[in-house]
């Protein structure tokens, strides 16, 4: 089981959740701040997720264009229904910066000045 599985398999609740703005707020000092570091993280999280989800897709792939033939493969169902079950990545991210998991900085303008 792959280290990004392991993570996303805890015990987070997929259901969204209102969450207190206050909070969200407070890690970086501006809510929209927040929102950004928290919506580039979800784009992480959905492109590492989409690449492994293809990549175990991919070995039941037929390379063939017949439209007659149509296999259902039971392995490649419960690979789809596991990745479906998954917790939307927004609310992985922003659990992730709530617990503070999420490495961010600013860049500061005046750097070279």
């Amino acid at each position: 089981m792959s280290k990004l599985k392991r993570s996303l398999t805890s015990s987070l609740n997929p259901w969204v959740e209102t969450k207190n703005t206050t909070d969200i707020k407070n890690r970086t000092g501006n809510l929209y701040e927040s929102i950004a570091v928290i919506a580039k993280r979800a784009n992480q999280i959905n492109i590492s997720v989409k690449e492994e989800l293809h990549s175990k897709l991919e070995e039941f792939a037929s390379h063939t264009d017949n439209l007659e033939e149509v296999h259902e493969n039971k392995e490649q169902i419960e690979i789809s229904r596991f990745y479906e079950r998954l917790a939307n990545p927004a609310i992985q991210a922003t659990q992730e910066f709530l617990d503070s998991k999420i490495y961010f900085r600013k860049n500061d303008d005046d750097l070279f000045s």
